[in-house]
Protein backbone atom coordinates (compact mmCIF):
# COMPACT_ATOMS: atom_id res chain seq x y z
CA UNK A 1 0.00 0.00 0.00
CA UNK A 2 1.41 3.62 -0.86
CA UNK A 3 2.30 5.28 2.14
CA UNK A 4 4.86 7.67 3.87
CA UNK A 5 6.23 7.14 7.33
CA UNK A 6 8.32 9.66 9.12
CA UNK A 7 11.00 8.29 11.65
CA UNK A 8 14.63 9.90 13.85
CA UNK A 9 13.97 13.05 11.41
CA UNK A 10 14.12 11.03 7.89
CA UNK A 11 11.33 10.39 5.13
CA UNK A 12 10.54 6.91 3.76
CA UNK A 13 8.38 5.03 1.55
CA UNK A 14 8.55 1.70 3.10
CA UNK A 15 7.47 1.28 6.72
CA UNK A 16 11.11 1.21 8.73
CA UNK A 17 11.94 -1.39 10.65
CA UNK A 18 12.95 0.16 13.87
CA UNK A 19 12.13 -2.50 16.75
CA UNK A 20 13.85 -5.92 18.28
CA UNK A 21 13.77 -7.84 20.55
CA UNK A 22 15.82 -6.22 23.16
CA UNK A 23 13.15 -3.24 23.29
CA UNK A 24 10.75 -2.48 25.83
CA UNK A 25 7.63 -2.19 23.44
CA UNK A 26 8.32 -5.42 21.52
CA UNK A 27 7.65 -7.62 24.67
CA UNK A 28 6.09 -5.02 27.21
CA UNK A 29 3.73 -3.21 24.69
CA UNK A 30 4.77 0.11 25.96
CA UNK A 31 3.07 1.81 22.54
CA UNK A 32 0.49 4.08 22.00
CA UNK A 33 -0.46 5.69 18.78
CA UNK A 34 -3.55 8.03 17.61
CA UNK A 35 -5.59 7.82 14.58
CA UNK A 36 -6.96 10.15 12.13
CA UNK A 37 -8.01 10.77 8.50
CA UNK A 38 -7.68 12.53 5.57
CA UNK A 39 -9.91 12.38 2.18
CA UNK A 40 -10.05 14.86 -0.14
CA UNK A 41 -7.32 17.06 1.14
CA UNK A 42 -8.84 17.31 4.45
CA UNK A 43 -8.09 16.09 7.67
CA UNK A 44 -10.67 16.79 10.81
CA UNK A 45 -9.75 17.29 14.21
CA UNK A 46 -6.11 16.23 13.30
CA UNK A 47 -5.01 19.05 15.92
CA UNK A 48 -7.36 16.80 18.75
CA UNK A 49 -5.58 13.62 17.56
CA UNK A 50 -2.03 14.76 17.44
CA UNK A 51 -2.58 16.51 21.18
CA UNK A 52 -4.34 13.16 22.42
CA UNK A 53 -1.14 11.35 21.20
CA UNK A 54 1.33 12.83 23.84
CA UNK A 55 -1.48 11.85 27.28
CA UNK A 56 -1.70 8.50 26.12
CA UNK A 57 2.28 8.55 26.39
CA UNK A 58 2.27 9.77 29.20
CA UNK A 59 -0.25 7.79 30.61
CA UNK A 60 1.94 4.66 29.68
CA UNK A 61 4.75 5.95 31.54
CA UNK A 62 6.19 7.99 28.28
CA UNK A 63 7.90 11.46 27.98
CA UNK A 64 6.97 12.79 24.78
CA UNK A 65 9.33 14.25 22.64
CA UNK A 66 7.87 16.16 20.12
CA UNK A 67 5.28 19.07 20.40
CA UNK A 68 1.48 18.92 19.32
CA UNK A 69 2.15 21.67 16.53
CA UNK A 70 4.99 19.80 15.56
CA UNK A 71 3.09 16.35 14.82
CA UNK A 72 0.48 18.07 13.25
CA UNK A 73 3.29 19.76 10.88
CA UNK A 74 4.58 16.01 10.17
CA UNK A 75 1.45 14.95 9.44
CA UNK A 76 0.14 17.87 7.05
CA UNK A 77 3.65 17.16 5.63
CA UNK A 78 3.09 13.54 5.23
CA UNK A 79 -0.43 14.47 3.87
CA UNK A 80 0.94 16.50 1.02
CA UNK A 81 3.34 14.03 -0.24
CA UNK A 82 0.44 11.30 -1.40
CA UNK A 83 -2.44 12.28 -4.27
CA UNK A 84 -5.24 14.86 -2.78
CA UNK A 85 -7.66 12.15 -3.95
CA UNK A 86 -6.09 9.44 -1.41
CA UNK A 87 -8.10 8.23 1.37
CA UNK A 88 -5.32 7.92 4.44
CA UNK A 89 -5.02 6.65 7.98
CA UNK A 90 -2.88 9.03 9.94
CA UNK A 91 -0.78 7.27 13.07
CA UNK A 92 1.62 9.08 14.91
CA UNK A 93 3.15 6.62 17.52
CA UNK A 94 5.32 6.68 20.80
CA UNK A 95 6.86 3.84 21.80
CA UNK A 96 9.55 2.92 24.50
CA UNK A 97 12.67 1.00 23.77
CA UNK A 98 14.18 1.15 27.31
CA UNK A 99 13.01 -0.32 30.46
CA UNK A 100 12.21 -3.97 32.61
CA UNK A 101 8.48 -3.99 33.90
CA UNK A 102 7.67 -0.09 33.42
CA UNK A 103 8.94 1.84 30.41
CA UNK A 104 11.92 4.30 30.72
CA UNK A 105 10.57 7.23 30.67
CA UNK A 106 13.28 8.97 28.86
CA UNK A 107 12.98 6.13 26.14
CA UNK A 108 10.76 7.27 24.12
CA UNK A 109 10.82 7.29 20.26
CA UNK A 110 8.39 8.97 17.75
CA UNK A 111 7.21 7.26 14.45
CA UNK A 112 4.33 8.79 12.18
CA UNK A 113 2.87 6.34 9.50
CA UNK A 114 0.47 7.97 6.88
CA UNK A 115 -0.76 5.13 4.00
CA UNK A 116 -3.38 4.30 1.65
CA UNK A 117 -6.76 3.18 4.44
CA UNK A 118 -9.88 3.34 1.85
CA UNK A 119 -13.51 4.73 3.80
CA UNK A 120 -15.87 2.36 4.03
CA UNK A 121 -18.99 2.02 2.38
CA UNK A 122 -21.10 4.22 4.24
CA UNK A 123 -24.52 3.18 3.05
CA UNK A 124 -23.68 -0.44 3.23
CA UNK A 125 -23.34 -0.36 7.07
CA UNK A 126 -22.54 -3.25 9.00
CA UNK A 127 -23.64 -6.07 11.15
CA UNK A 128 -22.40 -7.04 15.00
CA UNK A 129 -23.59 -9.18 17.90
CA UNK A 130 -22.73 -9.06 21.51
CA UNK A 131 -19.59 -10.07 22.70
CA UNK A 132 -18.82 -12.79 25.21
CA UNK A 133 -15.36 -10.27 25.96
CA UNK A 134 -15.46 -7.26 28.16
CA UNK A 135 -13.84 -3.94 28.13
CA UNK A 136 -11.41 -3.87 31.29
CA UNK A 137 -12.36 -0.99 34.18
CA UNK A 138 -9.90 1.40 34.37
CA UNK A 139 -8.21 0.07 37.33
CA UNK A 140 -7.31 -3.23 35.36
CA UNK A 141 -6.04 -1.38 32.12
CA UNK A 142 -4.87 1.64 31.08
CA UNK A 143 -7.86 2.48 29.46
CA UNK A 144 -7.52 6.69 29.92
CA UNK A 145 -4.67 6.07 26.82
CA UNK A 146 -5.14 4.90 22.98
CA UNK A 147 -2.77 2.14 24.00
CA UNK A 148 -1.71 -0.99 21.45
CA UNK A 149 -1.65 -3.08 24.76
CA UNK A 150 -5.58 -2.84 25.00
CA UNK A 151 -6.12 -3.60 21.43
CA UNK A 152 -5.86 -7.63 21.05
CA UNK A 153 -9.30 -8.25 23.46
CA UNK A 154 -10.65 -6.20 20.64
CA UNK A 155 -9.17 -8.32 18.25
CA UNK A 156 -10.53 -11.45 19.94
CA UNK A 157 -14.36 -10.24 20.07
CA UNK A 158 -13.52 -9.34 16.29
CA UNK A 159 -12.45 -11.87 15.46
CA UNK A 160 -15.46 -14.14 17.53
CA UNK A 161 -17.61 -11.81 15.30
CA UNK A 162 -16.26 -12.74 11.98
CA UNK A 163 -16.42 -16.64 12.78
CA UNK A 164 -20.02 -16.35 13.62
CA UNK A 165 -20.54 -13.60 10.72
CA UNK A 166 -21.07 -10.51 11.53
CA UNK A 167 -18.47 -7.30 10.67
CA UNK A 168 -18.14 -6.01 14.44
CA UNK A 169 -19.19 -6.58 18.12
CA UNK A 170 -20.70 -4.88 20.90
CA UNK A 171 -18.53 -4.83 24.10
CA UNK A 172 -19.93 -4.52 27.67
CA UNK A 173 -18.11 -3.13 30.91
CA UNK A 174 -17.02 -4.73 34.06
CA UNK A 175 -21.29 -3.83 35.25
CA UNK A 176 -22.77 -5.46 31.98
CA UNK A 177 -23.31 -1.94 30.79
CA UNK A 178 -22.86 -1.38 27.23
CA UNK A 179 -19.25 0.28 26.56
CA UNK A 180 -18.90 0.12 22.64
CA UNK A 181 -18.10 -1.58 19.73
CA UNK A 182 -14.82 -3.76 19.55
CA UNK A 183 -13.74 -0.59 16.69
CA UNK A 184 -15.49 2.58 17.81
CA UNK A 185 -18.20 4.01 19.69
CA UNK A 186 -21.73 3.37 19.85
CA UNK A 187 -25.00 5.33 19.42
CA UNK A 188 -28.90 4.43 19.86
CA UNK A 189 -31.65 6.41 18.78
CA UNK A 190 -34.88 6.20 20.10
CA UNK A 191 -37.84 8.38 19.52
CA UNK A 192 -35.45 10.93 18.23
CA UNK A 193 -32.99 11.10 21.36
CA UNK A 194 -29.57 9.87 20.39
CA UNK A 195 -27.99 8.29 23.71
CA UNK A 196 -24.08 6.82 23.90
CA UNK A 197 -22.77 4.89 26.71
CA UNK A 198 -21.77 7.68 29.33
CA UNK A 199 -17.83 7.99 29.87
CA UNK A 200 -16.94 5.66 32.72
CA UNK A 201 -12.85 4.89 32.30
CA UNK A 202 -13.07 1.73 30.65
CA UNK A 203 -13.34 3.05 27.55
CA UNK A 204 -11.83 5.86 25.16
CA UNK A 205 -14.44 8.69 24.42
CA UNK A 206 -13.57 9.19 21.26
CA UNK A 207 -12.52 12.76 19.35
CA UNK A 208 -15.14 11.59 16.81
CA UNK A 209 -17.87 11.09 19.35
CA UNK A 210 -17.23 14.12 21.28
CA UNK A 211 -17.42 15.86 17.46
CA UNK A 212 -20.87 14.20 16.97
CA UNK A 213 -22.31 15.10 20.13
CA UNK A 214 -21.46 18.91 19.02
CA UNK A 215 -22.98 18.23 15.70
CA UNK A 216 -26.13 17.04 17.29
CA UNK A 217 -26.36 20.27 19.58
CA UNK A 218 -26.25 22.16 16.27
CA UNK A 219 -28.68 20.29 14.55
CA UNK A 220 -31.35 20.43 17.83
CA UNK A 221 -31.17 16.40 18.41
CA UNK A 222 -31.45 15.91 21.89
CA UNK A 223 -28.28 13.67 23.05
CA UNK A 224 -28.48 11.28 26.63
CA UNK A 225 -25.01 9.77 28.13
CA UNK A 226 -26.27 6.63 30.10
CA UNK A 227 -26.20 3.75 30.83
CA UNK A 228 -27.47 1.41 28.33
CA UNK A 229 -28.13 -2.28 28.21
CA UNK A 230 -28.50 -4.88 25.76
CA UNK A 231 -31.77 -4.33 25.45
CA UNK A 232 -32.02 -1.21 25.09
CA UNK A 233 -29.95 -1.56 22.10
CA UNK A 234 -32.09 -4.16 20.80
CA UNK A 235 -35.02 -1.94 21.26
CA UNK A 236 -33.86 1.20 19.58
CA UNK A 237 -35.10 3.01 16.67
CA UNK A 238 -31.72 2.78 14.45
CA UNK A 239 -28.07 2.57 16.09
CA UNK A 240 -24.65 3.47 14.60
CA UNK A 241 -21.18 3.91 15.62
CA UNK A 242 -18.84 6.92 15.37
CA UNK A 243 -15.34 6.57 14.81
CA UNK A 244 -12.11 7.88 13.34
CA UNK A 245 -11.90 5.15 10.89
CA UNK A 246 -15.35 5.03 9.46
CA UNK A 247 -16.21 8.47 11.24
CA UNK A 248 -20.83 6.96 10.90
CA UNK A 249 -21.63 4.39 9.72
CA UNK A 250 -25.55 2.54 10.45
CA UNK A 251 -26.15 -0.80 11.87
CA UNK A 252 -27.91 -3.17 9.66
CA UNK A 253 -28.27 -5.97 12.00
CA UNK A 254 -27.99 -7.01 15.70
CA UNK A 255 -27.48 -10.74 16.21
CA UNK A 256 -30.66 -12.18 14.39
CA UNK A 257 -32.47 -8.46 14.49
CA UNK A 258 -32.26 -6.31 11.11
CA UNK A 259 -31.79 -2.40 11.72
CA UNK A 260 -32.58 0.08 8.91
CA UNK A 261 -30.30 3.19 8.49
CA UNK A 262 -31.86 5.69 9.72
CA UNK A 263 -32.28 9.77 9.75
CA UNK A 264 -30.40 10.76 12.30
CA UNK A 265 -27.20 8.68 11.19
CA UNK A 266 -27.67 9.62 7.59
CA UNK A 267 -27.78 13.75 9.21
CA UNK A 268 -24.92 13.30 10.84
CA UNK A 269 -22.97 11.80 8.44
CA UNK A 270 -23.63 14.47 6.11
CA UNK A 271 -23.05 17.16 9.14
CA UNK A 272 -19.62 15.86 9.40
CA UNK A 273 -18.63 15.81 5.98
CA UNK A 274 -19.82 19.10 5.95
CA UNK A 275 -17.95 20.12 9.02
CA UNK A 276 -14.87 18.34 7.41
CA UNK A 277 -14.27 20.85 4.68
CA UNK A 278 -12.94 23.59 7.26
CA UNK A 279 -9.99 21.17 7.47
CA UNK A 280 -8.82 21.88 3.74
CA UNK A 281 -5.17 21.16 4.20
CA UNK A 282 -4.54 21.49 -0.22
Amino acid sequence: MAGVYFYNGDWYDESPRITGPGDHAFWMSSSVFDGARSFQGMAPDLDLHCERLGRSAEALGMKPTMETGEIIELCETAIKKLPKESELYIRPMYFARGGFIDPDPETAEFVLAVYDSPMPDAKAGFTAHFSALRRPANNMAPTNAKASCLYPNSGRAIAAARKAGFDNAIMMDANNNVAEFATSNIWMVKDGVAFTPAPTGCFLAGITRSRIIKLCNEAGIEVSETFLSQDDIMNADEVFNSGNYGKVMPVTRIGEKEFQPGPVARKLRDMYMEFSKASQIF
